[in-house]
């Protein structure tokens, strides 16, 4: 009989039946009404540049113009209501694309919900789903014109409120259809669209017997995963997702399209390695894709009285085997009542990998997956039947740290208490998952010409946790577990001088900073780039979420 304790979450891959998959400094939004909304958040409709003008640039038609423009007036010369402003943005935007690329008010409650987590499901004015690069850069054209405030959707996958979501304030970008996935005939690099997910993204590379670095979450889509750095199975061995892309393909906010790459746009090309939402909409992502499609992959459950030596066998395993032999890297994902390991060596393998070696002496209650030789789409097949559907609250935070088991022990045990109390009192589950990060992770980056992530050139560990619950009335007190663990893991990690001031933006919540612990030079240079390719600051002003340059 497989055993499913309560609680077992796997990097967001969740073992709870019922329960869902879980990958700045602004606190959530606060409820207003949507007149205050529209109000504070849409600026005087733009003055600047003549409306045939704009029009014209966005393919609209004579009589199409002449129809819009009168609106145009009636709004500048009636004192330019904010919602009116708005009502002729989407107008515009869906008189330019089509009547199928925009979804009006009342936006479709569908559509909408999209969002992963409940705290980001908001009610835009409307939605604009472009199908191409062409029509991203009019959608862009449209946003900057009118001066209104949107936010970008690649996959929705974030919990923290306005990173893909806007209220009754704005215009929301969905890039679901940007979802093409295409392989190069000598099968070395790979075109992927934003809004694809990575899950098809592996599982259609793996009829073709390819495979790329991606999203260990098969639901999490490619643009906001890739623009946040990106962790994979094989980061230990090729560096972060984004240090494997060749090219990104950019639509700025004055509506052009440039290629960034070691060669064009080199500056751009750095700053969109981890820089995150702030310099321009990428459209399209050339990644290399790996040399090998064969891996070998275990997932076992081990009991809640087994945290202690599992904490002290990862950090043995980190600095030796884990510093040594880069095919091999961990799942480990600690629970409220139980606990998983997945082993995951990025090469096929007749017995258990020797670089695994110190977990042979921890005896599990329940190997879920035995060892397997397959692929990254069989690894993603063998945890579907555990990942229900169920739409639910999340949040997470994140936080690293040098190598040190009493440092992960001390953690854990704060940690440990308040989870638990906090799922008493809320039914909040929550997880406490370490990141192995070994020093060739940090020297691939700086191989495949860096990245802003300002890493140290050593062995560490990147903590995240997942929080899931599904009351709005129990945010606080679910959330206040992982903003605790966090103070916590930088008060003794300073004492002790293990603290590291990098946080990783994949897995930082809506309270974190992660561009600030960069580094000071590392921010300077992408305040740079943003001034260079955003002379208006387009990004900076009119997105109303999302790890902003001008909140670092």
């Amino acid at each position: 009989m497989m055993v499913k304790p309560r609680g077992l979450v796997i990097l967001g891959l969740s073992f709870i039946p019922g329960l869902v998959l879980g990958s700045s400094n602004t606190a959530a939004l606060p409820a207003t009404s949507a007149a205050s909304q529209l109000a504070t958040a849409t600026q005087p409709i733009n003055m600047g540049e003549d409306f045939n003008a704009f029009a014209k640039s966005i393919g609209l038609s004579s009589s199409q113009t002449c129809k819009l423009k009168a609106k145009y007036d009636a709004i500048v010369n009636g004192g330019n209501s904010p919602e009116d402003n708005l009502d002729l943005a989407c107008q515009v935007a869906q008189e330019s694309l089509g009547a199928d690329q925009v979804d009006s008010a009342p936006v479709g409650q569908a559509l909408i919900n999209e969002n992963w987590s409940l705290t980001c499901v908001a009610d835009a004015y409307c939605v604009v789903l472009p199908r191409n690069t062409d029509e991203t850069v009019k959608a862009v054209r449209v946003i900057s014109y009118f001066k209104v405030k949107f936010a970008v959707r690649a996959g929705g996958h974030s919990p923290n409120p306005g990173w893909s979501s806007v209220g009754q304030e704005g215009i929301l970008l969905d890039l679901q259809r940007l979802n093409q996935i295409s392989l190069s005939s000598d099968k070395k690099l790979c075109s992927l669209g934003p809004g694809a997910r990575w899950g098809n993204v592996v599982a259609t590379l793996g009829t073709q017997n390819a495979t790329v670095l991606a999203g260990r979450n098969p639901l999490v889509g490619v643009g906001g995963l890739i623009l946040g750095g990106g962790y994979h199975h094989t980061s230990s061995e090729y560096g972060t997702v984004a240090d494997n892309v060749k090219n990104f393909e950019v639509v700025l906010s004055n509506g052009t399209v440039v290629n960034a790459n070691i060669d064009e746009n080199n500056d751009l090309f750095w700053a969109l390695k981890g820089g995150g939402p702030n310099f321009g909409i990428v459209t399209r992502f050339d990644v290399y894709t790996l040399p090998g499609t064969e891996i070998w992959y275990q997932l076992a459950i081990y009991g809640l009285d087994q945290a202690f030596d599992i904490l002290d066998t990862f950090a043995k395993w980190q600095q030796n085997e884990g510093s040594s032999d880069f095919k091999a890297n961990l799942i480990l994902s600690l629970g409220i009542d139980s606990h998983v390991i997945g082993l995951v060596y990025s090469a096929p393998a007749p017995e258990v990998p020797s670089a695994f070696a110190p977990f042979f002496e921890l005896t599990p209650l329940q190997v879920v997956v035995p060892a397997t030789n397959g692929t990254f789409a069989s690894l993603n097949e063998a945890i579907a039947p555990f990942v229900p559907m169920e739409q639910m609250r999340h949040d997470y935070g994140g936080v690293s740290s040098r190598v040190d088991a009493q440092l992960y022990k001390d953690v854990y045990t704060f940690w440990a208490e308040r989870a638990l109390a906090a799922r008493d009192a809320t039914g909040a589950n929550q997880t406490f998952v370490l990141q192995h990060v070994p020093s060739n992770m940090v020297a691939q980056g700086i191989a495949k010409g860096g990245n802003p992530l300002g890493l140290i050139q050593e062995t560490h560990q990147w903590w995240t946790t997942l929080v899931d619950w599904r009351e709005a009335k129990d945010d606080d007190a679910a959330r206040a577990v992982t903003i605790d663990t966090v103070a916590q893991w930088k008060k003794l990690g300073q004492e002790r001088g293990l603290y590291l001031p990098f946080y990783f933006m994949n897995d930082s919540g809506r309270n974190q900073n992660p561009i600030a612990g960069y580094g000071q030079a590392n921010v300077d240079k992408l305040n740079e780039v943003s001034r260079k390719y955003d002379s208006s600051q387009f990004f900076q002003t009119q997105q109303v979420g999302g790890f902003l340059l001008s909140r670092a």
